[in-house]
């Protein structure tokens, strides 16, 4: 099954098939609003600014998973991360990134790119995974990985 058979739900309502991000490369992050990582959010959109025209994109996935950093409703994500970060990038509902709700992209990117020792677990909030034009899981960063150090895995995924 590839990652483009699964769809999602965006924060404003829109049921969205990751296939419409098919021959793009794709950056998925689990986001919270009050997290130690949240202002990862500014390099975030500074990415998706400078490659969304060569077919890159960033999305977000909210999750309170993680010592209950993201208790703000769908509406209230969206106007926090515009408000503060001017995010442009796409936002999905809040979802579960573990356990028996795990939401079917993050089961995906779990089980093609599992995190350290095999553990396919997601630790914490800002988990970045990277997927590239053809629908592969290329590599998955961990919450301290700032997205800034990534750009060459962006550059190499679109082929540039």
């Amino acid at each position: 099954m590839s990652i483009y058979s699964h769809k999602f739900t965006l924060a404003d309502g829109r049921k969205i098939q990751m296939s419409e991000y098919e021959n793009k490369s794709i950056l998925i992050v689990n986001t919270a609003s009050a997290c130690g990582f949240t202002n990862q959010y500014n390099a975030l959109q500074s990415l998706y600014e400078k490659y969304e025209p060569m077919g890159f994109v960033v999305l977000a996935f909210p999750c309170n998973q993680f010592g209950e950093q993201e208790k703000g409703s769908d509406a209230e994500i969206i106007d926090f991360c515009q408000t503060n970060y001017n995010t442009t990038f796409p936002i999905a509902s809040k979802i579960s990134v573990n356990g028996p709700t795990t939401h079917p992209v993050y089961a995906h990117l779990k089980k093609h790119q599992p995190g350290l020792l095999g553990s396919e677990g997601i630790k914490w909030n800002f988990t970045k995974f990277l997927v590239d034009k053809t629908g592969q899981v290329v590599n998955r960063y961990s919450p301290q990985t700032k997205p800034e150090s990534i750009e060459q895995d962006i550059i190499k995924s679109l082929n540039l």
